[in-house]
């Protein structure tokens, strides 16, 4: 946009209007969608015996974009609420693992216990998302923690 462009500015504006009356929550996994269900969803050809959840839609969008999961989703947002509902609506319709994409912290390692004791009654695998050093970082700039968890989750070679 020109600086003084009157016309670009109210045209984004309404572009932004548009989007905010238009998107919600998808009814199955609460990703952000333009109909009831998400695109991810309503695909039947994903993976659906696989959940992967995670924390945010942001969270997805990274995931889909590296192409390795083909699974379903589901945004966990808040232990109050009836998230833990839904995930079980979504698990009893033939999942057999879910996949934790939280990022690593006391916090989240709390919330994966609360998860699976909730989800404890179906015949499902856990798992979550390996921990460690980034590609390319030397070890002298990698915390303590990663360091740790890549040593405790090294693989034979």
């Amino acid at each position: 946009m020109v600086a003084g462009d009157n016309f670009g500015a109210i045209k984004l504006a309404h572009s932004i209007e548009r989007a905010i009356e238009t998107i919600k929550k998808c009814q199955n996994c609460k990703n952000l969608s333009e109909h009831e269900l998400c695109e991810i969803c309503s695909d039947e050809q994903r993976e659906s015996d696989k959940i992967c959840i995670v924390s945010s839609g942001k969270d997805i969008i990274v995931i889909e974009e590296s192409g390795f999961y083909h699974g379903l989703y589901f945004v966990f947002e808040a232990i109050e609420g009836d998230d833990i509902d839904r995930l079980k609506e979504m698990v009893k319709n033939g999942v057999k693992e879910v996949i934790f994409a939280f990022s690593p912290s006391i916090q989240n390692d709390a919330l994966i216990y609360f998860i699976e004791e909730k989800l404890k009654e179906f015949d499902i695998s856990f798992s979550k998302i390996a921990q460690g050093v980034p590609t390319g970082v030397n070890l002298e700039n990698v915390d303590v923690l990663s360091l740790s968890k890549a040593l405790e989750a090294r693989v034979k070679i």
